[in-house]
């Protein structure tokens, strides 16, 4: 029996002719680029960034007066306290990345801190969530000491290191005594921020709301009070019916006025950002709280992290669509081309002349 013979290995040398060829393959080289940026994608950490961004501290009013409906809306009208409401959720999405937004409710003469600022993008949902389910029936007191609630606002603000934004109608509950508002006694503008003030320039009426929250009608004159009648008596006190310097010192006569009807007291909002330092803006609906609040609040260099796993993925599934489909394409392409070129139309033979011919 004659010796087996050995045949010699093929493969190494076949190998470096199919690697050449497939690496001037376009598909080949897509497919391969690809697939490296699938396993980037697994392994890429977030990249850090620096945006510029602002950390407020939003402060709503949901006293009774907020519930007033002067803003007009789709077949109908809207209350301040909606009206602030959706001006807050349409601001979130234009903050930029980074940004933090920390929601407080104001009410009798202390504000209440819902949560510290949370990151506008990543808690984006319970942030607008919990905007959207702010209302009037959370208030606890139902006097409404504006300038009160505002400079405890701007102490709790320094303390967290935000700015203020503080949403309210302006109207004091009950009306300041004669001698004025309190006194701010801090340091104006240590915080930076907004005063807005929510509400139509006419006077409106007041909701009233039962022990359930319902609403059963307005407001009468004698349901407020209508003069504060603590302190000093105002300068006219003498010359009103039934004066006494120590039995009646306001007038022996019930007070009148208009505090059980509504405005934006902005005379008022105006003194009292000019006084604390912060700025001031008229609420003219739900959207355009954007602009001011950034042109007051302190850009801050906010750190955050851009995640690079998408647009690697992205890529990924882009150049293996091109691998998988280039090549059908072309060909549909130049098939097309074919028949346009078979049915061009021949043209027509040049007939022969007819008729004797001359010699």
């Amino acid at each position: 029996m004659s010796p087996r013979r050995v045949l010699p290995p093929v493969l190494p040398s076949v190998l470096p002719t199919l690697v050449a060829r497939n690496l001037r393959d376009g598909r080949f080289r897509a497919l391969a680029a690809a697939l490296a940026l699938a396993l980037a994608a697994l392994v890429a950490p977030p990249i850090p960034v620096t945006r510029t961004g602002v950390s407020v501290l939003a402060v709503v009013d949901i006293t009774g007066s907020m519930a007033v409906r002067d803003y007009p809306a789709a077949g109908g009208s809207m209350s301040r306290l909606e009206t602030v409401k959706a001006a807050l959720r349409a601001t979130l999405p234009d903050l930029p990345c980074g940004s933090r937004v920390a929601l407080g409710l104001f009410t009798d003469r202390r504000p209440f801190l819902l949560f510290t600022p949370v990151e506008v993008c990543a808690d984006f949902a319970p942030l607008d969530g919990a905007i959207a389910a702010l209302d009037p029936r959370m208030a606890w007191e139902g006097d409404s000491r504006i300038a009160a609630g505002l400079f405890r606002s701007i102490a709790m603000a320094g303390e967290i290191d935000a700015d203020l934004l503080f949403l309210t109608d302006g109207q004091e509950t009950p009306p300041l005594p004669a001698s004025g508002s309190p006194t701010f006694d801090g340091r104006p503008g240590a915080v930076r921020g907004l005063i807005v003030g929510a509400g139509g320039y006419g006077l409106s009426p007041i909701p009233r709301f039962d022990d359930r929250g319902r609403e059963t009608g307005f407001l009468g004159e004698s349901d407020v009070q209508q003069e504060n009648r603590s302190g000093p008596p105002p300068a006219d006190a003498e010359s009103r019916e039934g004066y006494n310097p120590r039995n009646a010192p306001f007038g022996a006569q019930a007070a009148h006025g208009t505090e059980h009807l509504s405005s934006v007291r902005e005379p008022y909002l105006k003194r009292l950002a000019a006084e604390t330092g912060l700025g001031y803006v008229h609420l003219d609906g739900p959207g355009g709280l954007s602009a001011p609040l950034r042109a007051a609040a302190t850009p801050r260099p906010l750190p955050g992290r851009l995640d690079p796993r998408p647009a690697l993925l992205a890529a990924a599934l882009a150049l293996t669509l091109l691998a998988l489909l280039a090549g059908p394409l072309a060909r549909a392409l130049r098939a097309l081309r074919g028949r346009a070129g078979h049915s061009a139309p021949i043209p027509a033979p040049t007939p022969a002349p007819t008729g004797a011919i001359r010699t």
